[in-house]
């Protein structure tokens, strides 16, 4: 099994493509396609049929579309720079990741 080292409600970065420089929270990881649902990233329109049993609408709908997970940075709380994720263990010895650029826990 692949470990990514972004995680959902991560605040990350786009950092190649057509939302280069947008920031976004990841509200959902495809492990087996190695993408990330990012909120209001990489939209696309869609073509929608009603549902009158869910009283849903039809038309054209704008959703998110997955993107590659090596196109996203995390972007870190404490300096607000996109940066790599690194691991250690705590005082509690449990393993927590951290920020590359200022070593301010995630």
């Amino acid at each position: 099994m692949k470990q990514f080292r972004i995680r959902k409600d991560d605040k990350v970065m786009i950092i190649t493509g057509k939302d280069e420089g947008k920031i976004g929270k990841v509200l959902k990881i495809l492990k087996k396609s190695d993408r990330v649902l990012v909120e209001k990233i990489n939209m696309a329109k869609r073509h929608v049929k009603p549902n009158p049993y869910k009283r849903e609408a039809g038309g054209i709908v704008e959703k998110e579309m997955p993107i590659n997970v090596s196109n996203i940075m995390v972007v870190c709380a404490s300096c607000n720079k996109p940066t790599r994720v690194g691991y250690k263990h705590d005082d509690a010895n449990k393993k927590v990741r951290f920020c590359k650029k200022c070593n301010a826990t995630l």
